[in-house]
């Protein structure tokens, strides 16, 4: 692993703060800076936050002060209807040219750039093929502010790439996410009880789990992988198969054409949905995945595994929210608790509770869960919150199918002697 010292673009996005977590468990990682306009969101152990836009002669400080030789792009916003159009163009084109700048040149020491980009480069119509490759072009020029932004992107991330023959340079487009923490249209939309569908369209879907984002992002650090790759799970599923694995039922009354009429439709019912949504109810898209496959990485989740545990996530989220509170970021807070002797002490003490069996449940409601509830839940959950749970399961139910899913996570998440 070259990467020794690494920034990350966007740490309170929910990308960047989970891609920061996983890092933070590689020894061989240096210092990871992380930078953004807002709180980061994730409770983070020894990654630097340092508060600042995409101003580039600020962000070129912070890398030639750091010695950055990896830079990891995970702000691209590909979901419509997270931020206003103008807002969401900042973002994705201006803010994507002035973090190039920011590195760009013989005299930066940055010479790797991951680029999270989205599958809305290749747009969704009629004559799409099953399966997108990465060599393929677009069909049609962009037909709406988000391709046209996520297009425009890339192609300054090609331009840097050009200009810098001696860094690599990975553009990730990245299908549908899906997973119990996310937020976005699509999640929105197979949350509610009744699904709304085009009449006489079944369309192909294809899904990445969370987790795989996360996975995606840490292998093109860990290797040198340059040029473009898709990033979305093995297998398609139609969309009323989606919908009846999440146990719901589909409701096809949107008409069968004019995109912004049936978009309309669906903002009367409450529901607002971007008309890439819309395009893909109808035509649906699939990206072939088999070189990201080549470089190495294997997928955890298949599209239908992916779709099965979000049914768990979502019959289980009242359970998970009454669990703990959400993470905010206060920086005396953090010093406090990463540095303060009486906080160590206070662990210590913690894990005497838990050798001793006085300890309580990890969870609100744990005791009552099921073998099947559990394991859809522990998928879900941090490394350090895998090892409290298998050591409260050990001490006190001992199920071995618990204990094997633990063990399993916990050797997934990088956290071997833990799970021993």
């Amino acid at each position: 692993m070259d990467s020794r010292r690494i920034l990350i673009t966007g740490l309170s996005s929910h990308w960047g703060g989970r891609l920061a977590q996983a890092l933070e468990r590689e020894p061989r990682v240096e210092a990871i800076i992380g930078v953004d306009t807002a709180d980061p969101r994730h409770e983070l152990d020894r990654t630097e936050f340092v508060r600042v836009d995409t101003e580039h002669a600020r962000i070129r400080r912070i890398v030639n002060a750091a010695s950055i030789d990896t830079l990891v792009d995970t702000r691209l916003v590909a979901d419509p209807l997270a931020v206003s159009v103008s807002h969401a163009h900042e973002i994705n084109v201006l803010g994507t040219r002035n973090i190039l700048a920011a590195c760009d040149g013989e005299d930066s020491p940055v010479r790797k750039v991951v680029f999270k980009s989205s599958a809305h480069w290749y747009g969704c119509g009629p004559n799409d093929p099953a399966f997108f490759t990465e060599e393929m072009e677009r069909a049609a020029p962009p037909r709406s502010a988000l391709e046209r932004d996520v297009v425009l992107a890339e192609q300054d991330v090609l331009e840097f790439s050009a200009r810098n023959r001696d860094s690599t340079v990975t553009v990730l487009r990245v299908t549908n996410g899906i997973g119990g923490d996310l937020r976005s249209s699509h999640l929105a939309l197979l949350g509610l009880p009744v699904v709304p569908t085009i009449f006489g369209f079944d369309p192909r879907c294809q899904f990445i789990h969370e987790d795989d984002i996360v996975g995606v992002l840490e292998h093109s650090v860990r290797n040198d992988l340059p040029g473009v790759f898709n990033a979305a799970a093995d297998g398609v599923l139609t969309l009323s198969e989606v919908v009846s694995l999440l146990g719901k039922t589909m409701l096809p009354i949107l008409p069968p054409w004019g995109t912004g009429f049936a978009a309309s439709q669906l903002r009367r019912l409450g529901l607002p949905v971007p008309v890439e949504m819309i395009r893909q109810l109808r035509y649906g898209r699939g990206l072939d995945n088999r070189r990201l496959k080549a470089s190495g990485y294997t997928y955890r989740y298949t599209t239908r595994e992916a779709v099965l545990k979000l049914r768990a996530h979502q019959r289980l989220r009242p359970l998970l929210r009454s669990g703990a509170e959400s993470y905010r970021y206060e920086r005396e807070v953090e010093e406090f608790l990463r540095w303060s002797p009486s906080v160590q002490e206070a662990r210590t003490r913690e894990r005497e509770a838990i050798d001793d069996g006085s300890a309580r449940a990890p969870m609100t409601g744990y005791d009552e869960l099921t073998v099947d509830e559990l394991v859809g839940v522990i998928g879900s959950m941090e490394g350090d919150a895998l090892g409290r749970l298998r050591e409260y399961e050990a001490a006190h139910r001992a199920r071995p199918a618990v204990l094997e899913a633990l063990d399993h996570h916990l050797a997934r998440k990088g956290f071997e002697d833990a799970a021993s």
